[in-house]
């Protein structure tokens, strides 16, 4: 039901187990963090198909590599900068280059670990991870959303990486199928096409609702997809309100604003504004204070995408 809120680690635990029960193939893998991750039941219903290696990531990936050789699908879920950038040429050259069938799913995203501070903050994550040839990156927004892309990562055939939160997440939006590569358009406007991904949505959908009362009709596009973009959607709203801006928690460089960036400056239709984490170290504290410093609550949503509209309409 709309409103209610989910853990996304139980959620995409438990969303994995109820598919693999059922499908012998996928395999779980931990870093020591199996049940951290949502698979604690999974790890005692199936211990022939859960692996226990310890804090080794480049390990783990490598393993991983080798389990898709055989014909397994592997799912490997820790802290998201332990298995993008600790990792990194495990991913880069064993899953992206050798084309394997790996699930890599990092965890408290963003700065959403943001008691343990920048070591565990992930905010290169969109950008790393889609500069390597073949992988999809995914970020859902809500818990049904988060329980379509695991459906939709484990059919897929080659590597993804998927980001989730920490806190729990509400849900935002009425059941729907999950597309890989496919926006979801959460709200119809004509003022302003706003662009967003991942669980930082529902402060998006929360911003743009509060705008809609004082004259501001946002059109909101909701990517489950970071990577690879649903250009089709995002070219044809630009078209339509002529201004775009994305929201995200990751850096302003290289994650979801600087992809369609890279999309805008081929086919000029709308000018771009991105709101975003500056690229500097996020400090160890509370999430909602961190987030409102940084701009990415809803109520600051609300005054910075009305100021980004005033600006261009000026």
């Amino acid at each position: 039901m709309i409103g209610d809120r989910h853990d996304p680690r139980k959620t995409f635990g438990a969303a994995v187990s109820e598919i693999a029960a059922t499908d012998e193939r996928i395999v779980i893998l931990s870093a020591d963090s199996g049940g951290s991750s949502g698979f604690g039941t999974f790890m005692k219903e199936h211990p022939e198909r859960y692996f226990e290696f310890g804090i080794q990531e480049q390990g783990v990936t490598g393993v991983a590599s080798g389990l898709a050789t055989t014909g397994k699908i592997p799912v490997f879920c820790a802290i998201a900068p332990f298995v993008t950038l600790r990792n990194f040429e495990q991913f880069r050259n064993d899953l992206g280059y050798m084309r394997q069938n790996v699930k890599i799913v990092g965890r408290n995203g963003g700065f959403t670990y943001a008691d343990l501070g920048s070591t565990h903050h992930s905010l290169e994550d969109y950008a790393v991870t889609r500069m390597i040839p073949g992988v999809t990156v995914l970020a859902p927004m809500d818990p049904d959303d988060m329980r379509g892309a695991v459906k939709a990562m484990l059919a897929h055939e080659g590597p993804v990486y998927m980001r989730i939160g920490n806190a729990p997440i509400p849900e935002i939006a009425e059941p729907a199928e999950f597309v890989i590569g496919k926006a979801r358009l959460l709200r119809e406007g004509s003022a302003v096409t706003v662009v967003t991904t991942g669980y930082v949505a529902a402060d998006v959908l929360e911003a743009a609702d509060a705008l809609r009362t004082s004259g501001v009709d946002v059109e909101l596009l909701g990517l489950g997809t970071a990577w690879p973009l649903d250009e089709e959607a995002i070219l044809a709203s630009a078209a339509k309100t002529g201004h775009v801006i994305t929201v995200e928690e990751h850096y302003e460089v290289g994650g979801l604003g600087g992809a369609v960036a890279e999309l805008l400056s081929g086919n000029a239709v709308a000018p771009l504004d991105r709101i975003a984490v500056p690229q500097s170290y996020v400090p160890t504290g509370p999430y909602a204070e961190i987030q409102q410093s940084l701009g990415l609550d809803a109520a600051s949503l609300q005054r910075r995408i009305a100021e980004l509209v005033a600006t261009r309409k000026g």
